[in-house]
C-alpha cells in the first residue's frame, strides 16, 4: 500500500503526467459518448462543440487568473517577508502572467471561431443592430467586454508589468507608476469580468 501511495504521489508530481492522464481520460470520455450515440457526425456542429470545449477551457484559465492576481496575490504580497519577495516577483508572478496572457488571446480567437461556426459572428459583433436578435445582442456584449479585457491584458497590463516587475531596465520612478498602472487595469478587468460571463450565461440560457 506504502509503494502504492508513493507511485501515485511520483506519478502526480508531474505536471505533465497529470496533464496527460486528464487528456487521455478525456478521449476515453469522447470514444464512450461517441459508441454510446452510435457515433457523431462530423459536421459543423461537431467542430462548434470543440471550439466551445476550448473555449471554455482557456476561458478558466484566463478569469482563474485573473482572480488569483486580484483576490490572491495582490491583496497578500505585503503580507510576505521582504526575502521572500523575489520568489513572487520574479519567477511565479512571470509564469503566471504567460499563461494569463496566452489564455486571453486564445479565449477570444475560439469565441470568434464559435460565433463564426454558428453564424452569428458579424450579427453578434454589431450588437444585432440591424437583426435586433436578443440572444445575440447578449453574447456580443460579452465579446466585446471579452475583446476589451484581452485588449487591456496585452497593450496596457503586460507592457507596464515588464517594467514593474523589472523586466525591463527603468527609473524607479517609472517602475512605481507602471505598477498603479497594472492594479488599476487589473481591477478595471475584473470588474468587466462578471458582465462578461453574465451576458455569455445568459445569451445562452435566457433567450
Amino acid at each position: 500500500m506504502k509503494n502504492f501511495q508513493t507511485n501515485i504521489f511520483n506519478f502526480l508530481s508531474s505536471l505533465s503526467k497529470t496533464v496527460h492522464t486528464s487528456l487521455a481520460l478525456t478521449i476515453l470520455l469522447f470514444l464512450f459518448l461517441f459508441y454510446l450515440n452510435s457515433g457523431f457526425s462530423f459536421d459543423k456542429s461537431f467542430w462548434s462543440g470543440i471550439a466551445k470545449y476550448t473555449h471554455a477551457l482557456v476561458a478558466i484559465m484566463w478569469i482563474g487568473l485573473l482572480w488569483y492576481f486580484n483576490f490572491v496575490q495582490i491583496p497578500n504580497i505585503e503580507k510576505i517577508p521582504d526575502e521572500h519577495k523575489p520568489a513572487i516577483i520574479k519567477i511565479i508572478t512571470p509564469a503566471a502572467l504567460f499563461y494569463f496572457r496566452w489564455a486571453a488571446v486564445l479565449t477570444i480567437l475560439s469565441g470568434l471561431i464559435v460565433a463564426n461556426l454558428n453564424g452569428y459572428l458579424q450579427d453578434a459583433l454589431t450588437l444585432s443592430i440591424s437583426s435586433k436578435i436578443p440572444k445575440h445582442t447578449a453574447i456580443g456584449i460579452g465579446m466585446w467586454l471579452g475583446i476589451i479585457m484581452a485588449f487591456n491584458v496585452w497593450f496596457i497590463i503586460w507592457p507596464n508589468q515588464k517594467k514593474a516587475l523589472g523586466l525591463i531596465n527603468c527609473e524607479l520612478e517609472i517602475k512605481s507608476r507602471s505598477a498603479k498602472v497594472v492594479l488599476i487595469f487589473s481591477r478595471i478587468n475584473t470588474v468587466l469580468s462578471l458582465p462578461m460571463i453574465f451576458s455569455i450565461i445568459a445569451a445562452q440560457n435566457l433567450y
